[in-house]
C-alpha cells in the first residue's frame, strides 16, 4: 500500500497535537501514560514529538481518556492553526 505523503499542514496539526499531548502529561510517566492507553511507550513518543502527525481515532480517543483531556480539545489542536485559514 502507497501513502500519499502528508502536507506541510498536517505535519504541523501533528506537532501542535503532540503539545497538547505532551502539556496534558506533564510529569507523568510516558511508559505508564502509553500502557494505560494500550500502546508502546515509543508510539506515544512518536505522537507526542510529530514523527507520527496522524494518528488512529482509537489511539486518540484512548489518549483522551487516560490524560483526562476533552477529545475536543484534541480534534482543535489539530485543525486550529496559525497556518490554517477559512476559507473565504
Amino acid at each position: 500500500m502507497v501513502r500519499n505523503p502528508l502536507t506541510p499542514e498536517q505535519v504541523e496539526a501533528g506537532r501542535r497535537l503532540g503539545r497538547l499531548l505532551r502539556e496534558a502529561r506533564a510529569d507523568r510517566d510516558p511508559a505508564d501514560v502509553a500502557r494505560a492507553a494500550g500502546m508502546s511507550p515509543e508510539t506515544l513518543r512518536k505522537i507526542e514529538t510529530g514523527r507520527l502527525p496522524s494518528p488512529s481515532f482509537g489511539t486518540i480517543a484512548c489518549l483522551s481518556e487516560v490524560l483526562d483531556l476533552p477529545i475536543q480539545d484534541l480534534a482543535a489542536a489539530w485543525r486550529d492553526g496559525p497556518r490554517l485559514e477559512a476559507a473565504s
